[in-house]
């Protein structure tokens, strides 16, 4: 039902409010006049409704819209109209506000060629109000008038959502990339090998060479192929050693990324700390059942590249397209560390740490975790509180699927980010072919029991062989946000998980300092490929 407001109607009672003239009018004068004051009046509305329009577009241009549904703050809108122009009376504005709260229950049911056909600005909008009432014949359509309104702020809403759309997608893509200073930086390293004899002495010194099996020692396993975020992660924890000359580290990486990750080592020891670094193409196993177990994990890895591009409709296809960007999606370095047993099988015990991480605190209270008979100590629950510090395992795996629905979704998920690891207790058990199987069933399901991740699988193969410890050990998602000033002081290891790494430029420049202040700004390499330049 169209509602109209007639001029007769706005101006009835008009007379009393006058002072009678000494000249009776003419008829024709009294309608002029009423028309001019009922004009007065929808005219004085509509612009008071347009700086209600005015305060909105400010706040979602400025970033301040809290309502993610289309309509979502057409609610406070409305409310905010009523109390401007009142809800009593038979004024125009009342009926308007009866249009507007119909036309925003039919919001979603607005043809879309009427949405893009609404203004696209204040200026706009003001243009065709001022059309409007120039063509004001002594009748307005208010339907018409809350409808253009409706879809102006559709549109508007749509274009907010499409924008942080567009920003996020950007900020994913700046999150994929090497930076031109760290590929210039590996590229250095990888010459200076070849021309330089001391990038190609052994690392560690043959004199050190019996730490890397002493079990007195302090042993720390960086699996990476990211050279500066390894030297950062071993210059970090050297400093903050009590006794640094206790600290073993074993750098395993590929054969692509060995000869920098030599060099690195090689010209920058971490003395009185040891350094070891390994290609997996230099790993001499002798033992069949070790090789296929290996094997079986690279070959399961591929095959699930190769699936996970293939199957699902276009659009799922796209997301997953996306999904597999992520350097750590298909990083066979990060499925690999399933078989850290077989890396260091002299070895009892063993620390883990991922390549994105800070040392703050010396590693002595980790490396002495009790684990009470348990594979590994990683941070879980708060003590007594149960209260999950980063994730659960409802937030890595499907749970609508009954092939899960063993695992309580509400458990509290850990990470390989920082870990103290019984290498001895894995040895006895069969989490390996556990971890392999899964990756498996993962595959033939469709991808349906969680979006292709190393960790998944692992939370699933470790259940019930993960002790709790102290939270402050592990500060995780420092690639999502910036932590509390107090809470970063006293944790001993914080970590960059999440897509603003330290060494991207969409990191956060507070915590990228952090994070560059444990490379020497004097150095040549860094200062040469321009790494120390974002100081």
């Amino acid at each position: 039902m169209r509602v109209y407001i007639t001029a007769a109607a706005a101006a009835a009672g008009a007379d009393d409010a006058v002072m009678k003239p000494k000249a009776t009018p003419q008829p024709h004068q009294q309608q002029q006049a009423a028309r001019r004051g009922c004009r007065s009046t929808v005219v004085t509305g509509l612009l008071a409704g347009v700086l209600l329009f005015r305060a909105a577009l400010l706040a979602v241009e400025a970033g301040a819209s809290l309502c993610p549904p289309a309509t979502g703050c057409l609610d406070w809108r409305a409310g905010l109209g009523r109390w401007l122009y009142g809800g009593s009376g038979g004024d125009a504005m009342e009926d308007f506000m009866k249009e507007w709260r119909r036309t925003h229950r039919a919001a979603t049911l607005l043809d879309p060629v009427v949405v893009e056909a609404a203004p696209d600005s204040l200026d706009a909008l003001m243009a065709e109000m001022g059309a409007m009432l120039a063509s004001y014949d002594g009748q307005l359509d208010m339907e018409a008038v809350a409808i253009k309104m409706m879809a102006m702020l559709l549109k508007m809403d749509r274009k907010v959502k499409s924008s942080r759309v567009r920003a996020l997608f950007n900020r994913h893509l700046a999150s994929l990339g090497v930076p031109k200073s760290v590929h210039c930086l590996t590229l250095r390293l990888a010459e200076e090998f070849a021309v330089n004899s001391a990038a190609r002495s052994p690392v560690p010194p043959p004199e050190h060479a019996p730490r890397l099996t002493d079990a007195s020692c302090l042993h720390v396993a960086l699996v990476t192929d990211n050279v500066l975020a390894a030297a950062v992660a071993v210059a970090s924890a050297a400093r903050s050693a009590a006794d640094p000359g206790r600290l073993v580290f074993h750098v395993v990486t590929d054969k692509k990324s060995y000869v920098p990750m030599h060099s690195w080592f090689a010209l920058h020891p971490a003395s009185p700390a040891v350094v070891e670094v390994r290609g997996l193409h230099q790993f001499d196993w002798r033992d069949g059942v070790v090789i296929a177990s290996v094997m079986r994990t690279v070959e399961e890895v591929q095959r699930s590249s190769l699936d996970y591009h293939r199957c699902g409709g276009s659009a799922e296809r796209e997301h997953r397209r996306l999904e597999a960007s992520k350097p750590s999606t298909f990083s066979l370095l990060n499925y690999l560390k399933i078989h850290l047993p077989e890396f260091f099988p002299e070895l009892g015990r063993v620390m883990l740490l991922d390549d994105d991480v800070v040392v703050r605190k010396d590693l002595t209270g980790l490396w002495e975790q009790d684990l009470d008979g348990n594979i590994i100590g990683a941070v879980g629950a708060h003590e007594g509180g149960g209260v999950c510090i980063d994730k659960t395992f409802g937030d890595h795996l499907n749970f609508s699927d009954p092939a899960v629905s063993g695992l309580l979704s509400s458990q509290c998920a850990w990470s390989w980010g920082v870990s103290i690891i019984d290498l001895d207790a894995w040895r006895r058990t069969n989490v390996t072919e556990t971890y392999q199987l899964w990756l498996e069933k993962n595959r033939e399901s469709g991808f349906r029991l969680w979006q292709m991740a190393s960790l998944p699988p692992a939370l699933i193969a470790f259940d019930g062989r993960v002790q709790a410890i102290e939270p402050l050990w592990h500060l995780p998602g420092l690639g999502w946000r910036v932590p509390d000033p107090e809470l970063a002081r006293l944790s001993a290891v914080l970590h960059f998980s999440g897509p603003r790494k330290p060494w991207l430029e969409v990191a956060f420049p507070e915590l990228r300092q952090l994070w560059l202040g444990h490379l020497n700004a004097s150095d040549s390499f860094l200062q040469g490929c321009g790494v120390v330049e974002w100081q």
